[in-house]
């Protein structure tokens, strides 16, 4: 039994990286921005791009730290400024949630399969616009 496994295991990595090769490329090819957004017309975020992909929730759990505990809330990782810079406006202006699949954070998050819970209470529009928190939050309803 083992020694099938280990004579498998090559053709199911074989496997595994024909499957994922076109999705890597697809992604590539798309982008990382979300066209009509403000992000699609900057050379890049606050940080490189790659850097941003790799690290970006160790600047926004820096981010909380600094705001649940000193107050600080204008610096360039905020999570309102990411939403800000980096969500789509329809042709009537209205933005598109964030975290919807096909958007910026929930593309992304859907495509790494990693839980997205940041707009359960954040806001995932700027200004507190439509949709701006998740439905399982709106007023009269239980909160999880």
């Amino acid at each position: 039994m083992a020694e099938a496994l280990r004579r498998a295991r090559p053709v199911a990595l074989a496997l595994l990286w024909m499957l994922a090769v076109p999705g890597l490329q697809a992604a590539e090819t798309k982008g990382h921005v979300v066209e009509g957004s403000r992000a699609a017309g900057l050379a890049e975020c606050v940080k490189p791009a790659a850097q941003m992909r790799r690290q970006h929730m160790e600047f926004i759990k820096h981010q909380r730290i600094v705001t649940v505990h000193e107050g600080v809330r204008d610096t360039p990782y905020s999570l309102a400024g990411c939403v800000e810079c980096h969500v789509r406006y329809d042709e009537r202006q209205i933005p598109t949630p964030i975290n919807h699949p096909d958007q910026f954070c929930g593309a992304c998050h859907a495509f790494a399969a990693v839980d997205l819970n940041c707009f359960d209470c954040h806001a995932a529009v700027p200004n507190g616009g439509q949709e701006s928190v998740s439905p399982s939050r709106r007023e009269g309803e239980a909160h999880p």
